[in-house]
């Protein structure tokens, strides 16, 4: 698969079909002058980064949820409805192994949620000794303030602090030092190429419910895989793997997905990502019993595009809350499955859903 952007535009009945992995054939759309003209708005608006995706051929959503081989999955297939945009799910029970995946193999934007991969290549330099926490760091811009990198992390986590993500961006070496650790690592289905503040620049340009870039994008499946390994200690030492989950506990970003979905027994750690037409939300919670799930919902559009080209703010606030509606709606539909599951897969009969 090529790296360069590639674009397609969909008609609006296309954005009721699921598209599968693959690419093929696509063709480069450039932005509108409506679309451009929204960029500088919309990166003020909203709290970040990154906006691509990938998917081709079409198959009616009925036809996938008969090839779902779950109660559960058709569940999360029927609530990841793609009539207003693209929606992406793959969730994992760390304990059975039992996953869910919904276009878990397309790509979607990885807006924010990109900062737990920034933070893992960091904390990975950390335990190959190429530097510490108490390593100082300068912000971006003229005359930026100089912080330890500990107080970097936690702010680009807990705060999605872009200026804080930069700062250990450039320390790392750049986006090609991310995607080489995420590749070490086996997840491939990852690409950053721009720092956050080109993105935020950049940000309106395209919107990922009818166009595709395949720069600055991930699969759910990859970003869920990152934090299952992340939490299972696959390469992180035991104190790195703390700073991070720690952070992610600390989120307050979001607080209408996954957080305000889960009972406070859940223990979320959590990384949330919007960008102007897009919104997502990745991260770890525990069931009554408790097991770990890992998820990653990626959601697209959710309102007519002409909105956005006339700049109704009123639009583009409402397509913001049923982006974050899907998350949440998703997310307790997660809950409650794996919960009314044992680890070997056995139904409980007495499962309740805590989404209050």
């Amino acid at each position: 698969m090529g790296l360069g952007k590639i674009g397609s535009v969909l008609t609006a009945g296309l954005m009721a079909l699921a598209l599968p992995a693959q690419a093929q054939h696509l063709q480069a759309v450039p932005p509108s002058a409506g679309q451009q003209a929204s960029a500088g708005a919309a990166a003020t608006e909203y709290e970040s980064l990154f906006d691509s995706m990938l998917g081709t051929e079409v198959r009616p959503l009925q036809t996938m949820e008969a090839s779902y081989d779950s109660d559960l999955t058709r569940r999360i297939a029927r609530l990841a409805d793609a009539s207003q945009g693209r929606i992406g799910v793959y969730a994992i029970d760390l304990s059975s192994g039992e996953e869910v995946g919904v276009m878990a193999d397309q790509w979607f934007p990885l807006a924010s949620t990109s900062k737990v991969a920034i933070a893992a290549t960091y904390l990975a330099g950390v335990d190959e000794g190429k530097w510490t926490l108490s390593s100082e760091w300068r912000l971006p811009g003229r005359g930026g303030a100089t912080m330890p990198a500990r107080r970097h992390l936690e702010l680009m986590i807990s705060k999605s602090c872009n200026d804080c993500t930069d700062a250990l961006l450039n320390a790392v070496g750049g986006p090609a030092a991310v995607n080489r650790w995420m590749r070490g690592a086996g997840l491939t289905e990852f690409m950053l190429t721009r720092d956050i503040a080109t993105l935020i620049r950049e940000d309106g340009r395209s919107d990922p419910a009818t166009s595709i870039d395949v720069n600055d994008s991930a699969t759910p499946r990859a970003m869920g895989q990152l934090l299952a390994g992340i939490y299972q200690g696959k390469w992180l030492s035991s104190s790195s793997r703390s700073v991070l989950m720690s952070a992610m506990f600390a989120t307050t970003t979001g607080k209408n997905r996954m957080s305000a979905a889960l009972p406070g027994s859940a223990n979320l750690a959590h990384k949330t990502g919007t960008l102007s037409r897009t919104a997502s939300d990745i991260g770890l919670f525990q069931t009554a019993d408790g097991r770990t799930i890992a998820a990653a919902i990626y959601v697209t559009g959710q309102s007519p595009s002409m909105a956005y080209e006339n700049g109704d703010r009123g639009a583009k606030l409402e397509a913001r809350r049923k982006r974050d509606l899907r998350i949440n709606s998703i997310t307790g539909a997660l809950y409650e499955g794996f919960q009314r599951r044992g680890g070997d897969g056995r139904v409980w009969a007495n499962a309740t859903y805590g989404g209050e």
